[in-house]
This record gives structure tokens, sequence and C-alpha cells, in this order.
């Protein structure tokens, strides 16, 4: 965002408080003020959202609080300076504890609502991370310490437990999915540590991707969301959570009438398996995708563009055995149409590991159905180590060019000067053309066409020849596949005219 901020809505304590304006609308209409319904829901879950505090020893680094500041030297602010920080300091010209910048204590507030009344908790990861203590505040002040059942950073959602010490109200989970644009909806959370607020506006938008995460799929609203409402609920007029309140988009920080939650349908199934396990254990299909472009679509025969063009496919991934090739277009899963990448990525994630699903794919303009049985997705963990190679004698390369690139056949020199795999198999581009459709679309000196066309290639005269030949069966572009020096593939489309 240029002149805004996405930022999460926990809050520092410390803030100073503000003085504003006030002013009456004289004659506003009642339905103006939303339905009358805002009053039973707040009267009815207040009880059930309560307040997170948590604190954090931090090491003070150099230019703590008591840091004499940088002047310049002969400053007329110096000799002040100087001796205001001496008098601050103990014996030995150090601080009054014998530490000139010792760790403190910063504390956070935030939001988060009961969902089982034995004392569970649903709050945002950002609120409780890196913490060293958690306390729930429940709506009459009572102050309880929490422990933390488990978290998952790529939604940014954390489950607490804590032992209640009196009856507790809970709230339970509606459905996201029913949610039109324009229904009314509660929030309830902590803004700026002012305790339980209650503020109401519609949902402005669905499936709103921010590119904050992997499985963006947010519910944008314009009720008041402020920093420390973050984990609150966002309820609908039956008091039911549809969504948990995460981010805004501000230039100051306060609301501007754009909040975003985690719609209650993805917050209830990572809400279970924190509870059951501890983590989340999500689907895992072993491919690398990328978007169709109008370009690819047009190369590919897929009208209109649809689906998640597969890039690549893992060796040990499910997706191998079941037959799944590079070039294939994912457009179903598990019987949900897949429109764009993210569609992929959510629905995978979201399938339990180890069931059997069926997988349309296009493949050279043809529907085909795969039976794959889902892995379980892990962190990665990739490390990397350069192998040691004696330097060749140099070979000079015979290029060739064609699309606005110099291509050459690899050997052995150009694999060690663009540090490209034995297993990478086609032609190496040498150069690219600044003014040409490839230097748009990022190709780059060091990258290698693996196909042209969905066929191997082994030099630059096959991709001159398989370009003269789309060009005379009247296509507008030609699809590439092409490797990094890793192996790590890609399809780019490129014009033929």
């Amino acid at each position: 965002m240029t002149a805004a901020t996405i930022a999460p809505t926990r809050l520092r304590l410390g803030l100073a408080a503000l003085a504003v304006g006030a002013f009456t609308a004289l004659g506003t209409p009642a339905q103006a003020r939303g339905p009358e319904g805002i009053a039973d829901v707040a009267e009815k879950v207040i009880d059930a959202v309560v307040n997170i505090s948590t604190s954090q020893t931090v090491e003070a680094k150099g230019g703590g609080g008591n840091a004499m500041p940088q002047l310049p030297p002969g400053s007329p602010f110096e000799e002040f300076f100087d001796d205001f920080f001496k008098n601050r300091k103990g014996p030995g010209g150090g601080s009054k504890g014998g530490d000139n910048n010792p760790p403190r204590k910063t504390n956070s507030l935030g939001s988060g609502f009961i969902i089982d009344t034995s004392g569970v908790v649903v709050t945002n990861n950002h609120v409780i991370a890196d913490a060293d203590e958690i306390n729930v505040i429940l709506n009459d002040g009572t102050k309880i310490k929490a422990e933390l059942v488990g978290v998952d950073k790529k939604t940014d959602l954390a489950v607490l437990k804590f032992k209640p010490t009196k009856p507790l109200i809970a709230v339970k989970f509606g459905d996201s999915d029913k949610l039109r644009l324009g229904d009314w909806v509660v929030a309830i959370g902590n803004p700026f540590s002012l305790g339980g607020t209650v503020t109401a506006g519609i949902v402005s938008a669905k499936n709103r991707d921010i590119s904050s995460g992997p499985y963006d799929s947010y519910i944008q609203t314009d009720a008041s969301i402020n920093r420390g409402n973050s984990g609150g609920p966002l309820f609908n007029l039956d008091g039911d959570v549809i969504g948990v309140n995460t981010l805004i988009i501000s230039p100051s920080g306060g609301s501007i009438g754009i909040g975003f939650a985690v719609p209650s349908k993805t917050v209830a199934g990572v809400v279970d398996q924190l509870r059951q396990f501890g983590e989340l254990r999500r689907g895992w299909l072993g491919v690398r995708i990328q978007s169709v472009t109008d370009e690819i679509a047009e190369s590919l025969s897929i009208k209109p563009p649809r689906g998640a063009l597969v890039a690549g496919v893992d060796d040990k991934g499910p997706a191998k055995p079941a037959g799944i090739e590079p070039g294939d277009v994912v457009v179903k899963f598990d019987g949900k149409d897949v429109k764009d990448p993210k569609d992929l990525s959510r629905v995978v994630a979201d399938t339990a590991v180890g069931k059997e699903v069926d997988v349309v794919i296009i493949r050279k303009g043809q529907e085909e159905t795969k039976k794959v049985t889902l892995g379980r997705l892990q962190d990665p963990d990739k490390v990397q180590t350069a192998a040691k190679t004696d330097e060749p004698a140099p070979e000079k390369p015979v290029t060739q060019k064609a699309l606005g690139l110099d291509l050459a056949a690899l050997n052995k020199d150009l694999r060690t000067r663009y540090k490209i795999k034995e297993s990478v198999k086609g032609v190496v581009v040498t150069n690219v053309d600044a003014n040409s459709d490839a230097a748009e679309k990022r190709l780059s000196a060091g990258d290698v066409i693996v196909e042209v066309a969905q066929e191997a290639v082994s030099s630059g005269a096959d991709i001159q020849k398989r370009v003269d030949q789309l060009k005379k069966d009247g296509k507008k572009s030609v699809l590439l596949l092409v490797s990094n020096g890793d192996g790590e593939l890609r399809f780019v489309a490129l014009s033929v005219q």
C-alpha cells in the first residue's frame, strides 16, 4: 500500500489519550445507525469477549532510555546533557543499578473470546508472540494467568487455556460462507486499552487477498477496528462469531473504516487442530504452481483462463505417483473449482492429511481426473550446499538468436559459469535483448529453456524450429518451460509476432 499501512491491531501500552472534537448529527434517521438487534447481540456475547494482557522481558540495546543523545562536537547542548546524564548515574559512572542498559519489561494488550466454558480462548498469534506471561482479563475485570495451547503463524491464530474461577459464557462459530456484502456485523474488543468496546458496520468485501500470507481470504468490514482489537471477535446479528479481527489499513494506526477479519470457516478448522494436536497438520499436494495468464491459456488452449498451472512436481510428493506433470492445469480439487493458485493452496491446506481426492487437470486441451492421496505439509528447511568442482577448461559456446534471446547448448563451462546443476537439461540463455518480450517476462542469462510448447529441446535450432512452426499454425505466443540453476521450473509465455 502506498499511503496506508497494513498493521496488526495489537496495542503497546503507554499511548497518550487524545481529545477529539464531538458533534451532534441532528435529524439522523434511526435506520442510518444500523439495526436495533445490535444491542441484543452485544448484551448476549459481551461477557465472552476478553482482554489479553502480555508481558515480555527484552534486552535493552545501546542507547536505551538513559543513553546520552549523540551530539555534534562543540554543540552548545553538549555540556548540559553531559551534566544531566552524570547526575543520573551511580558510582563509577554507571547507572544506579550498575548497568547502563538493564533488561526492561514491555506490556501489550489485545483481545480474544471464549469458545469453551472450560476456559478455552481464541486470539491472534501476534497478540501473544514472544510473551513471557499471558493473562486473560474477563469483562468484570478478573485477571487470570493463561497457558498457550498452540499457534498457527500462517493464519495468525492462537489458542489459550485458563482455569476459570467462576462459570463462563462461551460463543460459537457461525458460517462465514453465508455472509453477504452489506450484512451487518458487530466487533467487540479492547481498542487502545479502553476495555470491552462495541462497534458495528457492514461486510464491505469477502475473500479479500492482501498478500499478508499464503492463505489470505479475509472478510473486509467498515466496523471500527483499532489497535488493541486484534484477536477480538466479529459477530453476525445472531451472536455467532463469523471472523477474528486481525488487521487494519491505516496511515495513522487508527480506524479509517478498512478492517480485516479471518473468516470463521478458517478459524474453526485451525482451532480444532490446535486443540487436538497443538499444531497444524495441513494437506500437501507436492507441486509448485503459478497463475494461468491470458498468453499461457492461449498456448495451452484453455478457455477461459483459469486454474493453477503446475510448474514443478516434487519427486517425493503425492502428485508424482498420481501422474500429475509440469504443464498440467488444475481446475478442480476434491469437487471444488480452482480459479487461481490461491484457491488451490487454500483448499489443499484445508483438506485432511491422508484423504484420497479427485484432482481434475487440463492436459493438452483435454480434461483428465487424477486420484491423489494427500501428504502432510512440513515447514521447509532448505539447506543449500554448493558443490566444489575444479574449474574446467573454458569451452566457447555456439549461440543462436531466437525470441530476443541468445541461446546455447549446455556444456561444462556454461554449467560452471551459471551454477547449473547436472540434473538440469535444455538450452541455456546467455543474453536477453533489453527491448524484447523475454526481458519484460524477466528471463535472464543463466535461465535454461527445458521445453518449448511442451516438447523438450536441446539446442537453439530446436527452439527456432518450434517457433517457426507455431507461427505457421497462427499461434500468437509460445509457452516455454524454464528452469533456474537449481532445477526450479516455471512457465513463461512469449509473443512470437
